[in-house]
């Protein structure tokens, strides 16, 4: 036991060869710091796969306060895990870090330090290195993190074996700041980039799997951690959060069907303040819309699919920008910069996001005058060796382990995985607008906004086209009250459900609960509902599949509500038979008519 906690006897303790199956294997530790550096690391820990030769390990040092998730996240990599003090106590052929924090000149290896985001930006405080001595000599009042010998040096020497870097760009600033850590400077790449890069071809396979649909267009709300951060909202000149103007107004602007939303957060946001508050954080815009990436998956994915990221200061932003996506900027605190950075760079050339302005006219803008060559040169910055960070990485670790790289295997990154199927879902009350109904052919506009809380309906000049308004309302809201006078009821649930299906038998139910409503919906599908009017007609309602054969993903409520506008009309159910078209923003949607029987 080491301070209360059991040291770990295999693969390695005193007594580990009486245990061990393969004998004579070279050590490579990952040392974790927090959940961000860990996310670093497992970019390169494919690196030694199919290497018989090499055990890997994993440790933290327990010295950030960003510890939470960290425990799920090893035991995920699936790696023996050593207390700090028995791993400072091994010898290790290789031991690699993407943070600077902890004791790391005790640890008993070949020491390689990654960047665990695009490069080094910020400036931060003097760290607390444990018995590590910071005052170097070298005076500075705000020195950036990872270049600074606050950080690099340990008694005057290099604390590292290895600093990879990723563009001369960052070697030019090390030399600057810490000439006696210049040696060790590596140009390796950026793992992170370069997965995200591989991954661009798979941009239309992302945006269906956040729910994207035919006409959307994704919005990516991104934000670092700390008080100045987008999220934190401390960093307006004024001194006003702009936070809560944001979340508010994405769904008070942005049309539901036109519009698609998500956020991705810093890691530190979500395990400093915990999962559960961060969600009661941003409950008004989930019930509206808004989804929440995990920390730890899908945020590459996210920014591969975006159609504009409305970012800050940090390094998703940054990656966003650097594959040509538009960015819109809602914070940027350049005191917390280094004013020589690409990301300050980033600061200086993309527009910013004005308080109190309108929202959508401000992102609409952004993405029509977009050049997608708008920030070449900073991509350029991002990393000098795009597409070989996993090459350059795994000569350097099996030169300083002192062994061949593995013969007849290249050296491969993961490829990022395709998300889980994410649709938007609105329990928040809907307000629609919808006008433009025509009768030769069948057709009817629709636009939608989410109205969660006691948010005023959207007031939004769009036109005379509008000839009616009606409110649908999710079965599962929470504001059950709601559900009483709403024009339009849905519920969301496989057809054959035994708690609710099938969806005839639950028209009739809902009907009779809900007297005031014109209208039920039950969506079993991604594109189909079945749908009973008030008169008892019961209708299926399935939207035409695209040339390609896959199934139109636009929320099949919105073909409900086209539906019970038509009827409420004036118009007969059989004038809407075989089919309507459906119109969101710019996009047409044919949709079948189908009446069931009874």
């Amino acid at each position: 036991m080491t301070g209360g906690v059991a040291r770990v006897r295999v693969p390695v303790g005193e007594d580990a060869e009486r245990w061990i199956t393969r004998v004579g294997c070279r050590r490579v530790l990952f040392i974790v710091h927090n959940v961000t550096s860990a996310t670093r690391l497992l970019d390169v820990l494919p690196l030694f796969s199919g290497d018989l030769r090499v055990q890997m390990f994993a440790t933290c040092t327990g010295s950030s306060p960003f510890l939470a998730g960290v425990p799920e996240l090893l035991a995920r990599a699936g790696l023996p895990v050593l207390p700090w003090e028995q791993a400072k106590d091994t010898a290790f052929d290789l031991a690699v870090s993407a943070s600077y924090g902890g004791e790391l000149a005790s640890v008993q290896a070949e020491l390689v330090i990654l960047s665990h985001g695009a490069g080094y930006n910020k400036r931060l405080a003097t760290p607390d290195t444990g018995h590590r001595t910071p005052d170097t000599g070298h005076p500075s009042p705000a020195p950036v993190f990872g270049l600074s010998p606050d950080w690099l040096l340990d008694d005057g020497r290099p604390l590292a074996t290895a600093t990879v870097l990723s563009h001369p760009e960052q070697e030019e600033r090390l030399r600057s700041a810490c000439p006696e850590a210049a040696p060790t400077a590596v140009l390796a790449g950026d793992p992170c980039y370069d997965r995200i890069l591989a991954a661009l071809p798979q941009r239309a396979l992302f945006r269906r799997a956040l729910g994207v649909t035919p006409g959307q267009r994704l919005i990516v709300v991104s934000s670092t951690w700390a008080p100045r951060s987008l999220f934190g909202g401390a960093g307006e000149p004024d001194g006003d959060d702009l936070l809560p103007w944001l979340l508010s107004r994405l769904s008070a602007e942005l049309p539901a069907d036109e519009y698609r939303t998500v956020a991705v957060l810093h890691p530190n946001i979500w395990y400093g303040h915990g999962p559960g508050q961060v969600r009661a954080w941003l409950d008004n815009a989930r019930r509206a819309g808004l989804d929440a990436i995990p920390p730890l998956d899908g945020w590459r994915q996210a920014l591969i699919a975006a159609d504009c990221v409305l970012g800050d200061h940090s390094s998703v932003t940054y990656y966003a920008a650097s594959i040509g996506t538009p960015v819109l900027l809602g914070a940027f605190p350049e005191q917390d910069l280094d004013p020589l950075s690409p990301v300050a760079a980033l600061g200086r050339t993309a527009p910013r996001l004005v308080g109190r302005g309108g929202l959508r006219a401000q992102i609409d803008r952004v993405m029509a005058a977009h050049d997608p060559g708008r920030y070449k040169e900073l991509a350029e910055q991002t990393s000098s060796s795009p597409g070989e960070s996993a090459v350059l990485l795994r000569r350097l670790f099996y030169g300083l382990i002192g062994i061949a790289e593995p013969a007849g295997q290249p050296a491969l990154l993961d490829p990022l995985p395709l998300p889980p199927h994410l649709p938007a879902r609105r329990t928040a009350p809907v307000r629609v607008l919808t006008g433009a109904v025509g009768s030769d052919p069948p057709e009817v506009r629709v636009v939608r906004y989410a109205v969660p809380g006691d948010e005023p309906d959207p007031a939004d000049d769009l036109g005379v086209w509008i000839d009616s308004a009606h409110t649908l309302v999710d079965e599962e809201t929470r504001e059950a009250g709601r559900l009483r006078i709403a024009d339009v009821v849905v519920r969301y649930a496989a057809a054959d459900d035994p708690r609710l299906g099938p969806p005839a038998a639950w028209t009739v139910e809902a009907l009779d609960r809900y007297p005031y409503c014109g209208l039920v919906a039950y969506v079993d599908g991604p594109d189909r509902c079945v749908v009973r009017t008030r008169e008892g007609d019961l209708v299926r309602l399935s939207a035409a599949t695209a040339p390609d054969g896959r199934p139109d993903l636009c929320d099949p409520a919105a073909y409900a509500s086209a539906l019970h506008a038509w009827l409420a009309d004036g118009r007969s159910l059989a004038g809407a038979v075989p089919g309507i078209t459906v119109r969101t923003g710019a996009t047409a949607h044919r949709v079948a008519v189908e009446p069931l029987a009874p």
